[in-house]
């Protein structure tokens, strides 16, 4: 181990200072969170090696994870091995997702490739699930170092996509779809 991060932006600062050969990633950090901590690291430095290990085992978050450029998942209830074993395959160079989860990913992916959630960005799901659980514009601009207006029209976008008309309806379809819990 050689630094650790309480905050997405520290994650990003110290991957930049110590160049560590697998990250370790939580999706759920203070200020911008894992999602865009990997976005941000993999936009930096493109073959960084992200492992995210995290309490969300909905297929959507893994997507989510892999598009931002993750090169691994697991969740927090895997036993020790299982980390292990991901470590060292993200570390060889190999993808790795926890086999139980992996089977959920292809099985939804096959069974509802048309989850309204599927068709957003990396960013567009992560300021909809800051919506969904009550952050409002403002608070959202600040957590992500964004402009109001940038995150407005986000978020009439997403509402667009998801064919909600209110921030109460987006959060009512985000508990539906297991994005937030109720």
């Amino acid at each position: 181990i050689v630094a650790e991060a309480d905050t997405g932006e520290s994650a990003c600062r110290l991957f930049a200072d110590t160049g560590p050969d697998v990250v370790v990633m939580d999706l759920s950090l203070p200020g911008i969170s894992g999602l865009e901590a990997v976005r941000r690291i993999v936009s930096r430095e493109p073959k960084a090696r992200i492992l995210v290990f995290s309490m969300h085992d909905d297929p959507v978050f893994i997507d989510q994870a892999i598009s931002a450029g993750a090169r691994g998942y697991i969740s927090k209830r895997s036993a020790a091995d299982v980390m292990v074993e991901a470590l060292r395959a993200i570390a060889s160079g190999k993808v790795y997702i926890e086999s139980g989860l992996a089977q959920e990913l292809a099985f939804r992916k096959i069974r509802d490739k048309d989850s309204p959630f599927a068709q957003l960005s990396t960013r567009e799901f992560e300021i909809c699930t800051l919506l969904a659980q009550g952050s409002n514009t403002s608070e959202i601009a600040k957590r992500l170092y964004l402009s109001y207006k940038t995150v407005a029209n986000y978020s009439t976008l997403i509402k667009g996509k998801l064919g909600v008309g209110t921030t109460a309806e987006l959060a009512r379809l985000a508990i539906r779809h297991n994005i937030i819990q109720p």
